[in-house]
């Protein structure tokens, strides 16, 4: 999932055009949500659906044409972007997204990664793999940090494209919101606007989904605006949430949707 709608969300118009001569392949979901078989699947997941329907009939195309770009014309120099990647923690996300760029899946290089911990397991793996560490946001435990005004700054001189969210339990400023529009993703590990909003992040979210009985869960990628977990949703994943589910098993399913 993870890689598929991270090239989505770099290259939408790229993959919007080129699945337009596949229109008929038959695997492109409909943009009017009609009742789920499962009647506990939001709407709003139903929608989303068509966001990433270049990505699904992509699975089914043997145009030659088509192929020949995602391998060739979209990794080559000119189609890769400068990534950012935010953690606050052990990286889990970000592990699996450098791993993605290396190996070709995500057309991409993450060039520096941004942490509020500089001990945490991210900033640790990113600097064993020479990856540039930027602290933010500043406080007085941390004199090291940033402000807002010149973390934008500093990504402005990495020549920065995409920042990607990775586990990272800050609120984004107002001025990097302003600065990257539509261009700053996150990773969620619910389906939202269900179990999203400030205090709704890590096994917090696992636990309140199964304290409230609810029958699915999933990971989402969405554009980030100045609040938390609100902006534009661009793909979901639906797993059940079992009977005997503990948090840490339900987050261990969701985070496999996000790197298979």
């Amino acid at each position: 999932m993870e890689a598929k709608n991270l090239n989505f969300a770099l290259y939408p118009q790229k993959y919007h055009n080129l699945c337009s001569k596949f229109s008929s392949c038959g695997s492109f979901e409909s943009r009017k949500c009609s009742p789920c078989k499962t009647g506990m699947v939001s709407k709003i997941y139903c929608q989303r659906r068509a966001v990433v329907k270049a990505l699904v009939c992509r699975s089914k195309a043997e145009n030659s044409d088509f192929v020949g770009l995602d391998s060739g014309e979209l990794n080559n120099g000119s189609w890769r972007k400068k990534l950012a990647v935010f953690v606050s923690g052990g990286g889990s996300n970000f592990r699996a997204i450098h791993e993605a760029t290396e190996r070709g899946l995500i057309n991409g290089d993450v060039t520096v990664l941004v942490t509020d911990k500089p001990g945490c397991g991210g900033a640790l793996y990113a600097r064993e793999k020479g990856i540039p560490v930027i602290v933010f946001p500043w406080r007085s435990s941390v004199p090291e940090g940033l402000s807002a005004s010149d973390l934008v700054t500093s990504l402005r001189k990495y020549e920065i494209d995409f920042i990607l969210l990775a586990g990272y339990l800050k609120l984004i400023p107002v001025e990097l919101v302003q600065a990257y529009p539509k261009s700053i993703i996150n990773i969620h590990p619910s389906l939202l606007p269900a179990f999203g909003g400030k205090g709704y992040y890590g096994k917090k979210v696992h636990k309140a989904v199964i304290a409230s009985g609810a029958r699915y869960s999933g990971p989402t990628i969405h554009f980030v605006d100045e609040h938390y977990d609100t902006g534009r949703i661009l793909a979901q994943r639906v797993i059940p949430v079992m009977a005997n589910d503990s948090a840490e098993q339900l987050a261990a399913r969701v985070l496999h949707e996000v790197r298979t």
